[in-house]
């Protein structure tokens, strides 16, 4: 086969191998054999300069670009849009189109509106040629040599001709937290937001660093359109017959009510996506009556986009906090100066620990960047400093004592939290009481934080067993009970007591023993009688225990307190021993790996994302290793995900882990 044949075979290979990856999100190939293919299309362009091609996969790399931006001229207005801030306003739109077309029915297209950076693309038969920004919307920047190297854009097209497409260029959620977390090692600015770190990386004068951001596009629309395409909805599958990456969530409609509940939906499920949207776009379908509506100002009256409450924004940090968490670490959060961020008012935002807090360069008194997306708490993305002036505190520390019983703290060697070792620290009372009664632990209807907090202050209870002393007469006496809620709160104390023995180890709160892992103990163990008189050794020896939890299972027990409240549940008749079961050898395609879960999973307990993994072969755990295989995340979970980064451990979502096993 002749350099030229085999060039134009591998051109093709990873053309079809890219589509499928970045696009159907289908691989057929591996990541060496790709890779492979690529160095040798490298080698053979370097050999014969004359087979370099535009559409070349080998030009995505990325070069330095010359200084500056020349300016290019759309061959199509780039037209900004209206906002509609509320379901009244959307309809008012409507109601105009309604007008504008005499009564004339009318279908509508909506689709998420991606809070990215728009841009256009040009092909000249069937290869990507240029590609610029929106700028003023008439002239933009042009950033092919930028464009070039995003992934999820086709080097060509089978279209022939002259083509522009119009698209939006952004940041997943993944990746924008990571561009922030390399752009504070570097000392450099915080991006506020994925738009503005997208944007960021598009300009950059250096593609080879645009290279290196996880950008991606979902294009929407045709340009100038010599093509025939009579409408939005025609024109949006002719884009993904053409290979472009078009957004799962368009839809058509034929009333403006029906796109109105298809906005709402997508602001619910907002939080779901990994990727950033700030609205939904609703667009008269048909071009003919496009042309017709026409345009006033910049905006084209057959479209507008319905903005949704934004997910972040700057404002004050009044002062970081300490709360002891019921393992007594020391969890900071921020208190903030009152602000709106996503349709809500937020004057706290947790923090993480100190080493995230001095890595992000967090200070007292400045202005912080604080992100909310859905019902996920919220978060100090870093500082906001754009006068100029001085920092107004010095780098924050963590205190030397405990801020609730005054105890030195203490940090593990290898962890990065701080912990009060005083076991008889009120605020860990509290806290363990309150892990005791949760939801996968001895789920508790009807004794809530405020419930616990009363009946502490009361002094009517002060280890978990003490609840099962509890008498509804007990209550009777609290403010707000009545002789049935009474009944109801002690009933389902009552049924706790029969909560199997691996949920009540979870409930125990022994450190760094979870769901999974107090299940493996019981398995193992089978009462609460041998898992004590257990040694280290015996317990790392139990199917995903390990040294770390063994040794920390067996210095919990030896503490005269927690064996007296195991004695305390053992009397009130609380389930203390359960079937011994012996592991059996995993099957499937995950079969071998350990992984571990973190943080929250929208749609997923705990227990069911532990029982999918299972069925897959997988081995769960609770604590993070070098032996961990994945570190499934979900919002959260900042302590195991700085472990895991800290190991080499790899940090997927759900879904990519399956998309692995498939």
């Amino acid at each position: 086969m002749t350099a030229v044949d085999r060039a134009a075979e591998l051109r093709e290979r990873l053309h079809d191998a890219n589509h499928r990856y970045h696009v159907l999100d289908a691989p057929t190939i591996s990541d060496g054999e790709y890779d492979a293919m690529l160095r040798e299309l490298q080698e053979l362009e370097a050999e014969h300069p004359e087979l370099v091609t535009a559409d070349s996969p080998t030009q995505r790399v990325g070069a330095v670009a010359a200084s500056g931006f020349a300016p290019v001229e759309h061959l199509q207005p780039m037209l900004s849009l209206a906002n509609a801030r509320n379901e009244d306003e959307l309809l008012a739109w409507g109601e105009r189109v309604r007008n504008g077309l005499a009564g004339e029915a009318f279908q509508l297209v909506s689709e998420p509106k991606i809070d990215g950076l728009a841009i256009s693309l040009l092909y000249r038969d069937g290869v990507f040629v240029r590609g610029a920004t929106r700028g003023d919307g008439v002239v933009g920047e042009d950033v092919t040599a930028n464009l070039r190297t995003v992934r999820t854009i086709p080097l060509r097209i089978p279209e022939t001709g002259e083509v522009e497409v119009r698209g939006e260029v952004y940041l997943s959620l993944a990746g924008f937290q990571r561009v922030n977390t390399e752009q504070a090692q570097a000392g450099k600015k915080l991006f506020m937001n994925p738009r503005n770190a997208a944007a960021g990386s598009l300009r950059q004068k250096d593609a080879r660093i645009t290279a290196t951001r996880p950008l991606a596009i979902f294009v929407y629309a045709l340009g100038a359109n010599t093509l025939g395409i009579e409408s939005q909805w025609e024109a949006l599958r002719w884009l993904r017959d053409q290979g472009f990456r078009v957004n799962d969530g368009v839809k058509l409609h034929d009333d403006v009510g029906s796109a109105l509940a298809e906005g709402r939906a997508w602001e619910e499920r907002r939080a779901e996506l990994d990727y950033d949207i700030d609205g939904a776009v609703v667009k008269v379908s048909s071009f003919d009556q496009q042309r017709r509506l026409g345009t006033v100002a910049r905006d084209p009256r057959w479209a507008i986009a319905f903005k949704f409450a934004p997910t972040t924004a700057v404002t004050r940090l009044n002062e970081i906090g300490i709360n002891v968490g019921r393992t007594g670490a020391l969890n900071p959060y921020a208190v903030l100066e009152p602000v709106q961020v996503g349709g809500v008012t937020v004057s706290l935002a947790t923090l993480h620990n100190e080493e995230d807090i001095n890595r992000k360069d967090i200070r007292e008194g400045d202005m912080v960047i604080v992100q909310r997306a859905g019902d996920v708490i919220p978060q100090v993305v870093g500082p906001h400093l754009t006068d100029g002036s001085g920092r107004r505190s010095e780098p924050w520390k963590m205190p030397a004592n405990c801020p609730t019983c005054g105890t030195p703290i203490v940090q593990p060697e290898g962890e990065v939290k701080h912990r009060c070792p005083n076991p008889s620290c009120p605020a860990k009372g509290y806290e363990w009481l309150k892990h005791f009664v949760s939801r996968g632990a001895m789920d508790i209807d009807g004794v809530g934080e405020k419930l616990l907090r009363r009946l502490l202050d009361e002094q009517l209870i002060a280890q978990p067993h003490d609840l099962y002393n509890l008498t509804a007469d007990q209550l009777l006496g609290l403010d707000g009970f009545q002789q049935r809620s009474a009944e109801n709160v002690i009933s389902a104390i009552r049924a706790s007591k029969a909560r199997p023995f691996g949920r009540v180890l979870f409930a125990l709160g022994i450190p760094h023993v979870g769901g999974v892992t107090g299940q493996a103990l019981a398995d193992a163990f089978g009462s609460i009688d041998a898992l004590m008189d257990a040694s280290p050794e015996e317990m790392a020896a139990a199917e995903g225990v390990g040294p770390v939890i063994a040794e920390a299972v067996s210095i919990w027990f030896v503490d005269e307190e927690h064996r007296g409240v195991v004695e305390g549940l053992r009397a009130a008749g609380v389930t203390m021993s359960g079937p011994r079961r012996a592991p059996v050898a995993a099957s499937g395609p995950l079969a071998g790996k350990s992984v571990v879960v973190t943080g929250s999973i929208e749609g997923h307990t705990r227990e069911s994302i532990k029982e999918h993994l299972t069925s897959l072969g997988a081995k769960v755990t609770d604590s993070v290793s070098k032996s961990t295989d994945y570190l499934v995340a979900g919002e959260g979970g900042g302590s195991k995900r700085a472990k895991a980064e800290k190991l080499g451990v790899p940090v997927v979502k759900l879904d990519e882990l399956e998309s692995l096993a498939r």
